[in-house]
């Protein structure tokens, strides 16, 4: 019998579809009819109960009644696991990928961030509580995405007056795209990160070498290194009030990461093939499965790996200027932690959401011509502790495309003193929400403490294909 007649018979997926088949083997070569089989299957599935004894069928009578014991294992809950969501203006399409998510049964409870916007199974935006599972896309592709900013002794007005030893910087000591990487073995980035145990996972194994080719590097899509000015109305950080020249970056675990999310992803389709349609991009992985284990290792390793690069992006941007680090803030998206809520471990994902815990310290941008906040978390529960990552999307890529000329986009740049080194249309400012609006919808997530101005911009050039 073949998995999908097994399952539409009603037999659970997990260890019992394991069992059915050896069973079926067994009975038939005790002389069981093919016809017998299936109507032995279809009564057992009805009444497990009936057949913990049976000579064959034992095993997986009790199998069938421990499978559907399990929360994991059930397809989706009688009754949604409840969310709140900030922000009123969230497109349909979001906000109904936030209910699905709350159907499923390892679901605790949930929370849509007022940048959300469509995503692969769980909104961008979507923060979601579970039960003993992990779901890989909920974590997301680019696992452990995530944003630093540094600040440096150079004088602010260095921007305005001599900005070409910024920009030479940013040229000469990252690179962007879809397979950027530092090639030569002279260039490579060092970093403790690759002295970890890339054999927690095959797909970590198999892709070290491209991970360290990639080392220090940005993808594409929304990713970029953009120096700009970082204003302190009062004292923060232990600095003093005042305007600083700051570098800021946002970028994830590169190749590495998608190839971990595509493989982890599979394998979760694949031992959940009766979930519904409009829940597959959601299959989990148990946690006290191997599987779940690994893929766990592996995310945890990509987070190390992501931080990697950002820090040596910034050590090597500083040392081109010859500058002093006054200053380092960061904090990742795209992840999974094991956090106590309600008196409960339950693991929190955030896909395109930032932690926001009482003191927390977060870094929320808004575009490449538009302010990044840098807040404080207030620890709001309802929010599972979390705020949004940025400005959120108001149109598709393909839209964008279509929608504006460089020669406008252009104009709206240089009348806020923004100049872009490189970027695609898809990006343009225009196709995010107003981050001034977005942090007042979540003025009880967060509090602002200081504003960042992005004055030089670089970004993956234009007709790369987005990793994010």
């Amino acid at each position: 019998m073949k998995t999908r007649e097994l399952l539409d018979l009603g037999i659970p997926n997990g260890s019992s579809l394991k069992l059915a088949n050896d069973a079926m083997a067994n009975a038939a070569l005790g002389g069981m009819p093919r016809d017998q089989l299936y109507e032995t299957i279809k009564l057992l599935s009805a009444s497990p109960e009936d057949y913990t004894d049976h000579k064959h069928f034992g095993s997986l009578a009790e199998a069938v009644i421990r499978d559907r014991a399990n929360p994991l294992l059930m397809k989706q809950r009688s009754e949604p696991a409840t969310y709140k969501q900030w922000g009123s203006d969230l497109e349909p399409e979001s906000v109904q990928q936030m209910e699905n998510a709350c159907q499923l049964p390892i679901s605790v409870r949930g929370a849509l961030m007022p940048d959300a916007h469509l995503g692969y199974g769980l909104p961008i935006g979507g923060v979601l509580g579970t039960r003993d599972a992990v779901i890989p896309y909920a974590v997301g592709v680019d696992i452990a995405c995530r944003m630093k900013l540094t600040v440096l002794d150079i004088p602010d007005s260095t921007i305005d007056n001599d900005d070409e030893q910024l920009i030479n910087a940013i040229n000469r000591e990252t690179r962007f795209g879809i397979g950027a990487s530092f090639r030569k073995g002279r260039d490579r980035r060092q970093h403790a990160v690759m002295d970890e145990d890339w054999s927690v996972s095959p797909v970590t194994q198999e892709f070290k070498d491209k991970a360290w080719k990639q080392l220090g590097t940005s993808g594409s899509g929304n990713h970029f290194v953009e120096f700009g000015k970082l204003k302190l109305d009062t004292k923060e950080f232990g600095l003093e009030k005042g305007t600083y020249l700051a570098l800021l970056s946002h970028s994830g675990s590169r190749g590495t990461g998608a190839a971990v999310c595509n493989h982890y992803s599979k394998l979760a389709r694949q031992q959940s093939p009766d979930l519904p349609n409009h829940l597959r991009h959601l299959a989990w992985l148990d946690l006290k499965s191997h599987e779940g284990q690994e893929y766990w290792e592996a995310m945890e390793l990509m987070g190390k790996y992501a931080e990697a690069n950002h820090a040596c992006i910034h050590k090597h941007v500083a040392e081109h200027l010859g500058a002093e680090v006054l200053l380092d803030i960061e904090n990742h998206h795209n992840f999974a932690w094991k956090e106590v809520h309600d008196g409960e471990e339950i693991i929190v994902h955030r896909k395109g959401a930032t932690p926001a815990g009482e003191d927390a310290i977060g870094i929320i941008p808004g575009s490449m011509a538009s302010a990044t906040y840098i807040v404080r978390g207030l620890g709001n529960s309802e929010s599972l502790n979390s705020a949004a990552h940025g400005a959120g999307r108001v149109m598709s890529r393909t839209k964008a495309k279509k929608s504006f000329k460089w020669k406008e986009v252009n104009k709206y740049l240089k009348e806020r003193k923004v100049k872009l080194l490189s970027a695609g249309l898809d990006e343009v400012p225009m196709v995010y929400k107003d981050i001034h609006e977005v942090m007042n919808a979540q003025a009880d997530l967060v509090e602002p403490l200081a504003i960042f101005q992005p004055r030089l911009v670089k970004m993956a050039p234009a007709g790369e294909r987005p990793e994010d």
